[in-house]
């Protein structure tokens, strides 16, 4: 069992804490003031989290690609998170929210299928 499989409950807990600061930060409130979140401006220690949190996820995918067991799931994840950043830069805010929460929910199901994967193999 490679050592990367034991990052994947702590990018699990990392994507579900991006959907709930997501909703925070592009939420339905947001929507309905009209508000910029852009503007709201994130705490240094949110965004240092946030940020390493996102480039850990990129790199272990990438390992994950790399290293071959679990090729599928790394290449979907990739492939969901590149479209998805591409739809979402060129999305008004009110799309973002559903697209984050699309792109979120299928990197959530492909984590939960490489732990159940890793685990079955136990």
């Amino acid at each position: 069992m490679s050592p990367l499989l034991l990052l994947a409950p702590l990018l699990l807990a990392f994507e579900v804490w991006q959907l709930v600061l997501g909703e925070r930060y592009v939420g339905i409130k947001q929507i309905e003031r009209d508000t910029d979140p852009r503007t709201l401006g994130l705490g240094e220690f949110t965004a240092f989290f946030w940020s390493s949190g996102i480039l850990l996820g990129w790199a272990w995918t990438i390992a994950m690609l790399v290293q071959g067991e679990f090729r599928a799931q790394a290449g979907c994840m990739l492939f969901v998170s590149m479209v998805g950043y591409a739809l979402r830069r060129g999305s008004g805010l009110k799309w973002i929210l559903v697209i984050m929460t699309l792109e979120g929910a299928v990197r959530v199901g492909m984590l939960v299928s490489v732990i159940g994967a890793a685990w079955h193999r136990m």
